[in-house]
């Protein structure tokens, strides 16, 4: 079998039907949509509405909520920067930052940084300038003769547009 033979199997594919085009096609005048009422309309479906009964997204409770400080970091393995610096595409012998691991395509871009994880064996001595590392990961970098520095970046402080009164 090659690719230019492939066939869908029987019944798979249907024919699609042309309505609206006369009495005689089966599907005119109504376009198989019956007399009148909501669903001969169009924007029939309305979304959420289960026929009077209490839909799903009002029977299942509010849950959790969204941490507005919490760190957006992308995550790097030590056997991904293993893997990139054996293939030439990170020097180890210059301050990996999270800049580098991106423009080496090992992590994505993420607003905060790069956290560094202890999955996978480091033999290369590296030094690492990154937002985050785990435990584990330290210690591995810290045997294979490397160093860890953890960056932390500097958000600004909120400023407040109006002074409260009474307070200076």
């Amino acid at each position: 079998m090659k690719l230019n033979e492939l066939q869908p199997p029987e019944g798979a594919v249907k024919k699609r039907m042309r309505v609206g085009r006369g009495i005689g096609s089966g599907k005119g005048k109504t376009c198989g949509r019956g007399q009148k009422g909501q669903k001969a309309r169009t924007g029939v479906a309305i979304n959420g509405f289960e026929g009077g009964q209490m839909p799903l997204y009002r029977r299942l409770p509010k849950m959790g909520f969204t941490n507005i400080f919490a760190k957006d970091l992308s995550t790097v393995n030590l056997a991904q920067l293993q893997a990139a610096i054996d293939s030439g595409r990170v020097n180890a012998k210059e301050a990996i930052t999270s800049e580098i691991l991106q423009k080496a395509g090992i992590a994505a871009k993420a607003k905060d940084g790069v956290r560094l994880l202890g999955n996978g064996e480091l033999s290369a001595k590296v030094t690492l300038k990154v937002a985050g590392v785990t435990a584990s990961a330290k210690v591995a970098v810290e045997k294979a003769g490397g160093s860890v520095e953890v960056i932390v970046r500097e958000v600004a402080p909120v400023v407040r547009k109006k002074p409260i009164p009474g307070q200076k």
